[in-house]
């Protein structure tokens, strides 16, 4: 109705011919204005609300007053105003040419936006010439406004008959795009259409098909919400309830929406709303400690500065949404700080700022005890608010965009760069806004900080988003980019989404849930939600070893012990059966080095046979050392008996092999530590104690201490001897082969008897270290005894932890290592002394003594 008052109250004033054209009303005068020879119109909302007021119907209805400063939208008005001074300051546009603007505050109103509109196209004055006759073209050639799309929508639907462009810089509802109803409209900013889209596949991507929906009760909302509806309906998410709120409505509205979120069991709310409504919504909120939702934002007000403050984190911890990509306008900081009273004649509009800003008052009558005079002087530049904020100037780089957009549009009809409306290029001596209308849908530009500015058919431009995520980094609240949203790649390319970086509602390290109503497939189970419709669960997989093989499932069934479910959990296979085998590279290598131990020690033995008449072999108790040498070859390949698949006789040969043979080498090398200790005692004078550890009395200690071992072993093998078994606790998806040692007491007394008989040959070995001759066998015995008992306590750890056929394989490795040990640390030398130098291999160097010293 006010619309089609205004129109029928303009229209025959309009073509009226010869009459005489009135201001009816007050005059409006902008907040912001300079003269120049072409003009530019801005509406913005420098406030949010208006001052309630009942009229009387007595008087003349008061002027309406507003309320609730928008510092943001200062920001705005002061950025058009330097991009048209940077315009007039270069010559690479317009030279010669001057721009002017007049700029409007709508209040967030329609009233006050239809208004300003007016205002821009009718002029001020207050009686036009007679001889005009109400035929004076509109003073203003573009306009740049507003913030919001129902505004812009009235806005656009007024000056239609004007064809004056109107360039919006935040208006994004899908409505605006056409052209037969808004012919005059242009936009820097995407249209919904594709942020609705960008939203659906968003919930998509993230597996949520259980959402709730608040929107704005307005254009920008209705639109956006319908769109976004059909596009995430398509993607197969189901909606649980739709609410909207306006920031007008009573409060018990919001507290009905509070509610319904508070029931609901949707943990995603996708808002399509202006954050002025969002406000409200928060407030409300944090009152009842609504908390841990996980919130989908929409341009509107998932990057706005003043909701992105600590008390609001608790409710929208972890937001994402799509943003206006960020920009940096140079120069633009220093613009911004630098305004002041003094120096910004016409700019009527910074009072109002001024005072609120710096808590003053400009008129005597006003000042307060908490309000001091103004001096005008104040420093912007010592302010940290949302007007001198420049990090974040994706809005505000639309702004700049727009009066690019329309300066290039004036640049083409002045230089003639085209040939506009297929005429003749003349020099033009008035611009019209019809034909500045024609050339914006020419513009195709980049400006100065690099940005690309031109519109399709419908007025809009490339549709790119940035994907935000609200973080907390530095004890600020932070809009953190996690990928992108392109709609001019190809289907499938168009997002792009990096999860490692998100942060999601109440602070949880993992993607939330919010699923209702979805059958749950094969592989899965239904999990009733407690307190919640019958209809509404999880779908939980089944676990390792269970499956279920029909939709909808309640139970997941188990599999058989030798079974284990496949990774869609809907059927049960025969699991892998894994032991060490010789067909394996684990297997492999150890064989090699058995094997190569073994011959090794086979050569050693036809070395000291064919040299068993020299002095250094015949010294060193040639006897034993050969038995040594065979013992220390069983060593070697006793190992290969814990390769391939475990059977009853394998089992029982590796333990009972590995046993026997380790203790009749050490026996052997106990004997020759013994043999070195006595025969230091005989070469003392009437010292006869080799008569008691002769040749005959060495086999016998010998024998003896490997037969209690072999009784050790007949009894373990009697009574409760290794098996192979089956281990299937320690891997869920396959079957260890193994073998069991059966008694654990047997096996730990077989191991007990190897570990003492070391210990002792040790010590004795270690005592005997320092005796004065050259060829002191018990050096060497002390070096592979201590490596020896190194191996195999490092060996006890490794074996707990190893699982599988690891545990086999380290064994392996001990038997080995020791092995090694024993064979180099004890006859390498030897060897040595006998192949590479024979002049040492005599019974004078091998008898004489030397000098005490410790190893």
């Amino acid at each position: 109705m006010l619309l089609l008052s205004a129109i029928i109250l303009i229209w025959p004033l309009h073509f009226t011919g010869g009459s005489i054209c009135r201001l009816q009303g007050r005059p409006e005068l902008p907040q912001f204005s300079k003269d120049g020879d072409i003009i530019i119109g801005g509406i913005f909302s420098f406030h949010d609300n208006l001052v309630n007021v009942k009229p009387t119907f007595n008087v003349l209805p008061e002027s309406l007053k507003c309320k609730d400063i928008n510092l943001r939208e200062y920001q705005f008005a002061e950025t058009m105003i330097f991009a048209i001074e940077e315009i007039n300051n270069t010559t690479d546009i317009l030279p010669g040419v001057s721009i002017g603007y007049k700029i409007y505050d709508d209040c967030s109103s329609m009233p006050l936006a239809i208004r300003a509109a007016m205002s821009l196209v009718n002029g001020q004055d207050e009686q036009i010439d007679p001889n005009d006759a109400c035929t004076k073209s509109s003073p203003v050639h573009a306009i740049i406004g507003q913030s919001g799309s129902s505004l812009s929508i009235g806005v656009a639907t007024s000056i239609r008959p004007f064809s004056i462009p109107l360039v919006s810089y935040f208006a994004t509802c899908a409505c605006l795009s056409n052209r037969n109803e808004y012919p005059t409209f242009f936009r820097t900013i995407p249209s919904d259409y594709y942020q609705s889209r960008a939203l659906a596949q968003l919930v998509k991507h993230f597996g949520w098909t259980w959402i709730g929906t608040i929107r704005s009760d307005n254009d920008y909302g209705h639109n956006g919400m319908s769109t976004f509806l059909q596009a995430v309906q398509e993607e197969g998410v189901c909606i649980e309830y739709s609410e909207s709120i306006y920031r007008t409505y009573p409060r018990e509205k919001f507290l009905k929406v509070v509610d319904v979120i508070k029931q609901s069991t949707a943990k995603v709310i996708v808002a399509f709303t202006t954050f002025i409504d969002m406000e409200f919504l928060i407030k409300e909120l944090l009152l009842q400690n609504v908390t841990g939702l996980q919130w989908i934002g929409s341009e509107a007000w998932i990057s706005i500065e003043s909701l992105a403050t600590e008390a609001n984190y608790r409710v929208l911890s972890g937001s994402i949404g799509v943003a206006i990509p960020n920009a940096v306008i140079s120069n633009l900081k220093e613009f911004l700080v630098n305004v002041n009273l003094q120096s910004s004649p016409g700019n009527d509009g910074l009072s109002d700022f001024w005072q609120n800003i710096f808590g003053c008052t400009l008129t005597a009558q006003n000042e307060t005890q908490n309000a001091k005079m103004c001096t005008g002087s104040e420093k912007l530049s010592e302010i940290n608010n949302q007007y001198t904020e420049v990090s974040e100037l994706r809005i505000t780089n639309n702004v700049y965009k727009a009066v690019y957009a329309i300066a290039h549009s004036l640049h083409n009809l002045y230089t003639c760069t085209k040939n506009s409306m297929n005429r003749t290029c003349e020099k033009l001596t008035k611009v019209e806004p019809w034909q500045v209308l024609y050339n914006m849908k020419e513009v195709n530009i980049t400006t100065r900080n690099g940005e690309n500015v031109y519109f399709d058919e419908n007025g809009d431009p490339s549709a790119r988003y940035e994907l935000i995520n609200w973080q907390v980094k530095e004890n600020m609240v932070k809009f953190v980019t996690i990928g992108i949203y392109d709609a001019s790649l190809p289907r499938g390319q168009q997002f792009v989404m990096n999860n490692r970086s998100i942060v999601w509602a109440g602070f949880i390290n993992k993607v939330p849930m919010s699923l209702c109503s979805q059958s749950c497939p094969p592989g899965t189970r239904k999990a009733v939600q407690k307190g919640k419709p019958v209809c509404c669960y999880d779908c939980i997989p089944c676990a390792e070893g269970e499956i279920s093989n029909v939709t909808d499932s309640i139970d997941c069934l188990k599999c058989p012990l030798e079974y284990r479910s496949n990774d869609q959990r809907d059927q049960c296979i025969l699991k892998d059966v894994e032991f060490l085998s010789f067909g394996e590279v684990m297997g492999i290598i150890p064989a090699i080095f058995s094997l190569t131990g073994a011959s090794l020690t086979t050569s050693i033995i036809c070395i000291f046979f064919y040299y068993r008449n020299t002095p250094i072999v015949k010294a060193n108790n040639s006897e034993l050392s050969f038995l040594l040498l065979f013992s220390l070859s069983l060593c070697f390949l006793c190992s290969l008996t814990f390769i391939g698949q475990p059977t009853g006789w394998s089992c029982m040969l590796r333990h009972t092999s590995f046993g026997i043979t380790f203790v009749l080498c050490v026996s052997c090398i106990l004997g020759k530590t013994i043999v070195v200790l006595m025969v230091f005692r005989a070469t003392k004078p009437g010292n006869n104690v080799m008569k008691w550890f002769g040749p005959s009395q060495q086999r016998l200690s010998v024998l003896g201490l490997t037969l209690i071992q072999v009784f050790i072993c007949i009894f373990w093998i009697t009574f409760s001897p290794p098996f192979p078994s089956k281990n299937m606790r320690s891997y869920k998806e396959k079957i260890i082969l193994e073998c069991n040692v059966g008694s654990t007491l047997g096996f730990y007394i077989v191991l007990g008897y190897i570990g003492l008989l070391s210990i002792i040959c040790f010590i004795l070995s270690f005592l005997a270290r320092k005796l004065p001759d050259n060829f002191n066998e018990a050096k060497f015995i002390t070096f592979s005894m201590l490596i020896f008992c190194a191996v195999w306590l490092a060996f006890i750890p490794a074996y707990i932890s190893s699982p599988g056929k690891y545990t086999v394989a380290v064994e392996i490795f001990a038997i080995l290592a020791s092995s090694f040990g024993l064979l180099f640390c004890i006859f390498a030398h030897k060897c040595y002394i006998i192949l590479l130098k024979p002049e040492k291999n005599t019974k004078k160097s091998v008898m004489g003594k030397m000098p005490t010293k410790s190893i």
